[in-house]
């Protein structure tokens, strides 16, 4: 039988409107030199730009995260034999950290521990550099290169000066095509920061061999519940609906809800809560094809979720996570908060309520789909 092609998907992914683009197929294509696909569109699925020079050998097909079809190796290979009886993956302890550093500690979202790590494993030449979501507005980020400690601080996102993109931007989306620029860094040795479907396609295309994925030396794997997109409207409608005003925000977060940190007219801070049920109509389609609540794929995950305020949620999963992690705590780089049996057991509950409730999510959407 002859392998699926670029057809297949836009039949099978796109037309049904679950095209996370990722931008893994454009990337890795065999024949990328010939600019056989492309995002004419940035807020739309890839699209065919030369058809007819098309190879047919099926790697876009075999890598996208929609298609599951390398799903049974991947499973295997990091040890999950049945996700939806393990919403959180294979893992053996749950842990509750911040970093020792105070500039990552105040510019991080949660407790500064993803770049505080990065920064270790830059310092001790484990990798070259990472590839990390800068936050240009709040739903607006842009994928950047982060070799030093600074690249890193500079693209946390903690301060916002937003007037200027908000009046330019007319489309806005918290989700950021980090894949594509691995091609631009070819040879080097590089972490990844991702969401679950970009995680799992760069796992399709090392399981396969694609090049560059072999540069890729860790896959740190953010908690995703759901990604938001929408045009300058519904901007102006989210700030009227939940009256926050983006040009006073300082600070975003994630854990049970959606966190903005706000300065008023009168120079006071104050804080809104908002509900993930209440931003329905904002979210991604594409997110609802989506069962992976806490990057069940990665080497390691990290989220706000279970966790106090300035602590990050992380979960060591492979043996090359567990030792990087290990090592970052032996040398003083992150430092965990003690745990007993009766927090870690809530923390659990908490992270396994919310991967089950996207699992819901992702079944029923599917069924209605079909």
């Amino acid at each position: 039988m002859s392998p699926k092609t670029f057809e297949n998907l836009i039949e099978e992914v796109h037309g049904k409107g679950i095209c996370q683009e990722c931008g893994g197929c454009v990337s890795f294509c065999s024949s990328a030199e010939y600019n056989i696909i492309g995002f004419p569109n940035p807020n739309a699925p890839p699209e065919y730009i030369n058809k007819d020079q098309c190879l047919e050998c099926g790697i876009c097909y075999c890598i996208c995260p929609q298609t599951h079809y390398l799903h049974e190796e991947l499973d295997s290979t990091y040890n999950i034999t049945d996700y939806h009886s393990m919403p959180l993956g294979s893992y053996d302890k749950v842990y509750s950290c911040q970093a020792t550093d105070k500039d990552f500690l105040e510019h991080g979202t949660d407790g500064g521990v993803v770049n505080s790590l990065i920064n270790f494993l830059i310092e001790k030449k484990y990798i070259e550099g990472a590839i990390v979501a800068k936050l240009e507005t709040p739903f607006s980020r842009e994928s950047t290169i982060a070799y030093n400690k600074q690249d890193l601080i500079s693209g946390s996102g903690a301060t916002l000066d937003i007037s200027t993109q908000l009046d330019e931007v007319q489309k806005f989306s918290t989700y950021t095509h980090s894949i594509p620029e691995l091609n631009h860094y070819k040879f080097k040795k590089l972490a990844l920061v991702g969401t679950p479907c970009q995680i799992y396609t760069v796992r399709c295309m090392q399981d396969l061999g694609v090049t560059p994925s072999e540069n890729i030396e860790i896959c740190m794997g953010l908690f995703c519940y759901e990604n938001f997109f929408f045009e300058k409207s519904k901007l102006d409608k989210f700030q009227k609906d939940f009256n926050i005003d983006f040009r006073n925000i300082i600070k975003i977060n994630i854990k049970e809800d959606l966190i903005f940190k706000i300065r008023d007219e009168n120079n006071n801070l104050r804080t809104i809560h908002i509900p993930f049920n209440h931003l329905n109509e904002y979210m991604r389609s594409a997110c609802n094809a989506c069962s992976d609540f806490t990057n069940v794929y990665s080497d390691i995950s990290f989220g706000g979720i279970g966790s106090p305020e300035k602590y990050t949620t992380i979960i060591p999963r492979t043996e090359k996570g567990k030792k990087f992690f290990n090592e970052a705590l032996d040398a003083g780089i992150v430092k965990c908060t003690e745990l007993n049996t009766e927090k870690r057991k809530k923390m659990v509950s908490t992270i396994t309520q919310f991967s089950e409730q996207k699992i819901k999510r992702y079944l029923d959407f599917m069924e209605n789909l079909k």
